[in-house]
């Protein structure tokens, strides 16, 4: 995490804008290049990665995990790749994941079928209370052990599998999970196969995809990943797009602020990411993309948005794994909308850096808004644009980048003082998030 912390209090709403604008990189690309780099042959590349706390982290335990990394020029980096299998550390060593979920499960993936690894792992605070049953469990079946036992939670100690055989796994609705099979089946003997019921995100596949001889994909009704262990894998060479999970704060903020518009420029727009941007289509607003073109199997392209007079939200669970980031977004949206919105298949988001439901709930409440949540569902009765200027918002320290940036994108649209603690952990998805605020004319105050 970011050393130097820092609040930050808003009293203003913003004016109307017309603007064009780039966001962060990526942050699920940016971690994937180091880490798919590390285990291919020869010299991967990439360009336009996201330089977060996040990014960091994952450059630092590959690093320690003996791989070399070149920074070439600010956000381009050269990875030079050992191949499957090299990976190593000495015995307890101690890899730090911060606070990213990503980077843990992917690199416990890798590490899992990795030979002679013995260290230990860990994460910040708020990572270090979030459950990993599911990614232990999982990695356990490829004879991966964790210590102590029956402990669910980093700091662990990581003993990797000696003779780990693949595995078939059926898929829910994480792609971390996901992944981390994907990565853990890479170095294993025979064959991993994947299940997928519930369509979740893809950067893995894509990415992996030109190694004909260890994955291949099967897509239909229920998707198949077949993984092919022990074979070689090719050096990538990737330019990150900006990152749509980002690019979606400033799409609610335009949506919602009546008078404006906004270009967003260069976003990923993989089909597996934007069901945020498409259930607000149905909703009647106002969003286009365009010039898309496709690179490493993912389709980039610009975002056209306009203030837009928008419906009470009904989302059904299995919009879920397309939207994960932005239910939060969602949730802000119904609340400033009038009539119920309704939102399905949501558990999965009380294991986040923080009980991201909840924590919006009380947000919202803050604010005068009512909402019904129940472990699977919210509901969230709609006042429409409210001027809260005789209210008092306060987010205390969650350690979680992204209630932080809503409640920031919440104030600005409806006057609330807002006090939001801790705002450095925005940094770990998007270091330039108050540069672009204030270039839309956004005004706050940071504390120190």
């Amino acid at each position: 995490m970011n050393s130097k912390r820092f609040n930050v209090f808003l009293n203003s709403k913003i004016l109307p804008f017309n603007k064009t604008i780039e966001v962060d990189s990526d942050k699920s690309l940016s971690i994937r290049s180091f880490l798919i780099g590390s285990i291919s042959q020869n010299i991967s590349k990439a360009k336009n990665i996201l330089e977060s706390e996040d990014v960091k982290s994952a450059i630092s335990a590959c690093r320690k995990l003996g791989i070399k990394i070149v920074r070439t020029s600010p956000k381009s980096y050269k990875i030079f790749g050992k191949g499957l299998g090299s990976l190593f550390a000495k015995k307890n060593t101690i890899i730090n994941f911060g606070n990213s979920g990503t980077l843990a499960r992917l690199l416990v993936g890798i590490l899992s079928s990795t030979p002679n690894i013995e260290i230990k792992i860990k994460g910040d605070n708020s990572l270090n209370k979030r459950n990993m049953k599911k990614l232990i469990d999982l990695m356990s079946k490829f004879g991966a052990s964790f210590y102590p036992k029956n402990k669910f939670n980093f700091p662990l100690k990581l003993i990797s599998s000696t003779f780990p055989v693949g595995i078939n796994y059926e898929a829910g609705v994480s792609a971390q999970l996901k992944s981390a099979v994907i990565f853990a089946g890479l170095n294993s003997y025979g064959v991993t196969k994947i299940k997928e019921k519930i369509k979740s995100r893809d950067h893995t596949e894509n990415l992996l995809i030109q190694n004909n001889k260890s994955i291949k994909v099967k897509k239909g009704k229920n998707k198949i990943i077949k993984i092919i262990g022990k074979n070689n894998l090719k050096p990538i060479n990737i330019n990150v797009a900006g990152d749509p999970s980002t690019a979606a704060f400033f799409t609610t903020l335009t949506l919602l602020n009546a008078g404006s518009m906004i270009k967003i420029k260069n976003v990923g727009l993989n089909p597996s990411r934007t069901g945020f941007y498409e259930i607000l289509k149905k909703q009647n607003a106002k969003i286009k993309f365009i010039n898309l073109k496709k690179q490493n199997n993912e389709i980039k392209g610009d975002i056209l948005v306009k203030s837009s007079k928008l419906k009470p939200i009904k989302a059904p669970a299995n919009i879920y794994p397309s939207t994960t980031d932005e239910y939060l977004l969602l949730f802000l949206i119904a609340g400033l909308q009038k009539g119920l919105s309704v939102f399905k298949g949501i558990s999965d988001l009380a294991n986040k850096e923080s009980s991201r439901a909840l924590e919006m709930k009380k947000i919202l409440n803050q604010i005068g808004v009512k909402c019904i949540l129940k472990k699977n569902e919210m509901k969230i009765f709609g006042k429409g644009m409210i001027n809260a200027k005789n209210k008092k918002v306060t987010v205390e320290n969650l350690q979680d980048h992204r209630i932080a940036m809503n409640a920031f994108i919440l104030a600005i649209l409806t006057n609330a003082k807002t006090l939001i603690k801790n705002f450095e952990t925005v940094f770990t998805s998007s270091p330039s998030f108050l540069n672009t605020m204030k270039n839309l004319g956004a005004k706050f105050e940071i504390q120190k």
